[in-house]
């Protein structure tokens, strides 16, 4: 009996520790929730048919895989987002560098790029970028729906970094003075090193804000995965299948984004 219960007790510490019952927590969660929302929309009449929505994710034509308009979208989605990553993270450092400088003219000109970016909406901004930006500068729709989403979130990045940075301790920066070492030497070999432990957190919540945000690019008739949902619906109203759909699809983007920074962020612990 003693040995039994000795077991038990080894098991169930082996299964907390691989957080086996958190997960299971949110998996009945996302259950519920579902649930919820099927027998709400049942109640208004609604007649469910998931079984039209694997052929808009993918088909087999003679035995080769294809895929459905929903991947297809899919590819956009993440071609838009990685670039627009890049763009982001680098207007967001520069931005942060500019506030940090000691000449008032590229102060005045980062806080102006920061109010007029944070304090307006994203999808004013897309048009704006679409209709007045891109064709001065001769860029196509997917490029104008990058350099909108770059803008927006780049400068919410900037205020990321600024805070890593201005975080480091005073010494750091008087040691690496007394080293001889100049601004641009300090801010790579000493400042951002330790800074980039700081936000990498954060930062990661603006990339998956980003993934997020990336859906309203169809404003502007980009065909990524919210544009053919959308076109989806307006064929066959499958209204909640469609965009449950498409919801499960970001959901696993973001959750996976948020694993790989995790796994990155005890990487840079140990080391």
């Amino acid at each position: 009996m003693t040995a039994n219960r000795n077991w038990f007790i080894s098991a169930f510490t082996i299964l907390k520790k691989k957080k086996i019952f958190d997960i299971l927590g949110y998996l009945l969660l996302v259950l519920g929730l579902f649930w919820f929302v099927i027998r709400g929309a049942e109640n208004q009449g609604y007649f469910w048919q998931w079984f039209r929505v694997p052929k808009f994710l993918f088909q087999f034509d003679a035995g080769h895989f294809k895929a459905g308009p929903i991947l297809q979208g899919l590819k956009i989605t993440l071609n838009i987002v990685w670039i627009s990553l890049i763009v982001t993270y680098v207007i967001g450092l520069v931005t942060a560098l500019m506030r940090l400088s000691n000449f008032a003219g590229l102060r005045m000109m980062a806080r102006l790029y920061l109010e007029s970016s944070r304090n307006t909406p994203l999808l004013v901004q897309i048009y704006f970028v679409y209709f007045i930006v891109a064709p001065v500068i001769g860029l196509e729709r997917f490029g104008a729906a990058v350099l909108a989403l770059s803008l927006f979130e780049g400068a919410y990045a900037s205020e990321i970094y600024r805070a890593g940075i201005v975080s480091i301790h005073r010494g750091q920066w008087e040691a690496a003075h007394s080293l001889g070492l100049g601004t641009v030497h300090t801010y790579t070999d000493i400042i951002l090193p330790q800074a980039i432990r700081r936000i990498l957190p954060p930062l990661t919540s603006q990339a998956i804000s980003l993934i997020k945000d990336s859906s309203l690019v169809s404003v502007i008739a980009v065909y990524e995965m919210t544009m053919q949902a959308n076109a989806i619906v307006a064929e066959t109203f499958l209204v909640f299948e469609v965009y449950f759909a498409i919801a499960a699809i970001y959901l696993i983007m973001t959750i996976s984004l948020s694993q790989v920074v995790s796994f990155m962020e005890k990487r840079i612990q140990i080391t």
